[in-house]
């Protein structure tokens, strides 16, 4: 097929490089325009627009896609069918029409489960056991359109936003590829959605991590793999940011104990009260400094028991 791709992260990588492995043309890559980064806000390219590039596929940057100009500029190339995988901006009903296809969007969840902008980390956050990639012929909705097919992934008891990340991605390469066949022979089953059992998986935000204390130490052990590596959860100790990257959740019968007190330092972790168990804390980071495990945090810096980590 000639294909207009349409993606902008990482995730939306594999399935371009899968698309041209399996012999499609993509004669077009539309993706975000590219944004400053770093100190000396340096333009950097889009993940998708670097890959794009090595491939020597054009690229196309348009701030914002219901122009007019850019609908006519996205015509002259008369593809068969537009992939969208986290392309980033909503696209209006001419081009969703555009092609003979359609518009195909590879999505990061089982829909109609976790629509939105972050299936992947709410999945974690949530606690589901299996999770997966859905292919839709894409609607004037937020992720509403008609499912094609589907592929599940477990979700391991240690899974972190990051390596769910990745293995959804690959997964949902995959599952492109054998869509747009189903698509040209005519076996493609196009499924209505119904009502989805979960909240809209909304965009993560730094705030999200913050950690309530006074939740159950299962849920904040989710919310700690959810948002490795971004945003990360993080609490606040001695007046400065500590974020917590591993952590496990422990049962605890000292409920009397004030929500966030440190209840115990060992060599290589230390525990603190939640609302329900204690969460013992395995990885941390403070401000300017790398990643480490908590039993290098501890031997540079004194923690004791009933010291109190707070939201800030």
């Amino acid at each position: 097929m000639r294909v207009i791709f349409m993606g902008t992260p990482d995730f939306s990588v594999g399935t371009l490089e899968a698309l041209i492995a399996a012999g499609h043309e993509v004669c077009l890559a539309v993706t975000q325009p590219d944004k400053p980064k770093g100190r000396g806000g340096r333009m950097q390219y889009t993940p998708v627009k670097e890959k794009a590039l090595f491939y020597n596929i054009p690229v196309y940057q348009p701030k914002r896609v219901r122009d007019p100009e850019c609908v006519e500029e996205l015509r002259k190339y008369k593809a068969d069918v537009m992939v969208v995988v986290a392309f980033g901006q909503i696209l209006p009903k001419e081009i969703l029409e555009m092609t003979p296809y359609g518009c195909i969007n590879v999505h990061a969840s089982l829909l109609p489960k976790y629509r939105g902008a972050a299936p992947i980390q709410w999945a974690i956050i949530e606690g589901e056991k299996v999770t997966g990639v859905t292919t839709m012929q894409m609607d004037e909705g937020l992720d509403t359109g008609d499912m094609i097919l589907k592929t599940e992934v477990p979700v391991t008891a240690d899974e972190t936003g990051e390596s769910l990340h990745d293995k959804l991605a690959a997964a949902g390469a995959a599952l492109c590829v054998e869509t747009l066949k189903a698509l040209e022979d005519g076996t493609a089953v196009r499924e209505k959605q119904g009502d989805s059992p979960t909240a809209y998986a909304k965009m993560l935000t730094k705030e999200l991590g913050n950690i309530d204390w006074a939740e159950p130490a299962v849920k904040i052990e989710r919310l700690v793999r959810g948002l490795n590596s971004w945003p990360s959860a993080y609490t606040h100790w001695n007046g400065k940011v500590m974020k917590i990257w591993r952590a496990a959740a422990e049962a605890s019968e000292t409920a009397d104990v004030q929500p966030g007190t440190v209840v115990s330092v060992e060599k290589e972790s230390f525990a603190v009260q939640t609302g329900d168990g204690v969460l013992r804390v395995l990885e941390v980071q403070m401000p300017g400094k790398k990643r480490m495990d908590a039993g290098a945090f501890l031997r540079g810096n004194t923690m004791e028991p009933g010291e109190l980590l707070t939201r800030g």
